[in-house]
């Protein structure tokens, strides 16, 4: 079957000034993408140098101005997508094809994962989506087009504060905020308190217990899946120690979920963090609509754990992850 390409593009978004540069980038785009002009044609048409043509071009793809879909199935990740929900009983799979990425593929699961977030956002069925966070679900909001038809409410799942009480830069409620005309709360807390009786107190202030509330009212929660070792994401964020990781590591943890550490037989592992996290309880996520987005080398007995452990309905991964993981 022959892919059929469209670019959406530069749909939806609001009038600008001409002098505040966002209508030239957006003329750009509409020039390249739309009317089908080279670089070097819309330099021309906008009276502009090549270089700053193909600049302003970048930019309305880096912004999320356009974005390209494909509109067809790959065979064997269909095959993997039914493998992998024959052997963990999900109720949805979505594999991406791999691009040949190295490291995490950012660009594959962040496309996935938009044209995922975009159709749950638009759903009229659904009120409220609990979000997570990290660098694979914050590539999939970057590269979501801006909505301005969703009815959606979206609300953080788990503190977006490091242990500095910076804001984690991978937090995506901002983002999607940013992106739409959503009601989106965010948790004004770290993901760990410093001691459990400090959790208790965090709970009690206004503001968070309510976000924790209206996070127990969503029918669905799309979340990453964290790995464990020094590059690990809660790690590069300063969230976890390096003596909690080595813990961790010592307890035999393999992998992270909404701040919540699993082994390898996806069984929960006690540790110094278990009583601090800032963020629902494990125990509930079994019995909610968790979709989780992950993939890459370095989180394969991390997503694994998580699929063991019962707890996913969804999971949008990369071909290569598939591969690895109904091997």
């Amino acid at each position: 079957m022959s892919a059929k390409y469209f670019a959406q593009g530069i749909a939806d978004l609001p009038r600008v000034a001409e002098d505040d540069g966002t209508s030239l980038v957006a003329r750009a785009a509409w020039l390249h993408f739309c009317g089908g002009l080279t670089q070097s044609e819309v330099a021309k048409r906008l009276s502009v140098p090549s270089t700053k043509a193909h600049r302003l071009i970048a930019q309305a793809t880096r912004d999320g101005m356009v974005q390209v879909f494909v509109q067809a199935e790959v065979s064997e990740c269909t095959r993997l997508e039914h493998q992998i929900l024959s052997k963990w009983g999900l109720n949805f799979c979505q594999v991406a094809p791999d691009l040949g990425e190295q490291g995490l593929p950012l660009r594959s699961l962040g496309m996935a994962g938009a044209g995922y977030l975009r159709m749950m956002l638009e759903n009229r069925d659904i009120a409220c989506i609990g979000i997570g966070h990290g660098r694979t679900l914050a590539a999939a909001v970057t590269d979501l087009p801006r909505l301005k038809t969703a009815k959606v409410m979206v609300v953080s799942l788990l503190g977006g504060l490091t242990r500095k009480f910076a804001a984690n830069p991978f937090d995506v409620i901002h983002r999607i905020a940013e992106k739409t005309v959503l009601e989106a709360y965010m948790l004004p807390a770290p993901l760990y308190a410093s001691r459990p009786s400090d959790r208790d107190v965090l709970m009690a202030q206004i503001g968070v217990g309510e976000v924790f509330e209206l996070g127990r009212t969503a029918e669905l929660l799309v979340v990453g899946i964290g790995g464990v070792g020094e590059l690990a994401h809660l790690m590069e964020t300063s969230t976890v120690t390096d003596e909690e990781m080595m813990e961790l590591e010592r307890l035999g943890a393999v992998g992270e979920i909404l701040g919540h550490y699993l082994d390898a037989d996806g069984q929960p592992v006690p540790s110094s963090l278990s009583e601090r996290v800032m963020s629902p309880p494990i125990s509930t996520l079994k019995g909610s609509n968790v979709v989780g987005i992950a993939g890459g080398a370095e989180k394969i007995d991390a997503i694994r754990a998580v699929l063991t452990s019962g707890m996913l309905k969804g999971l949008i991964t990369d071909e290569v992850t598939a591969q690895r993981l109904v091997s």
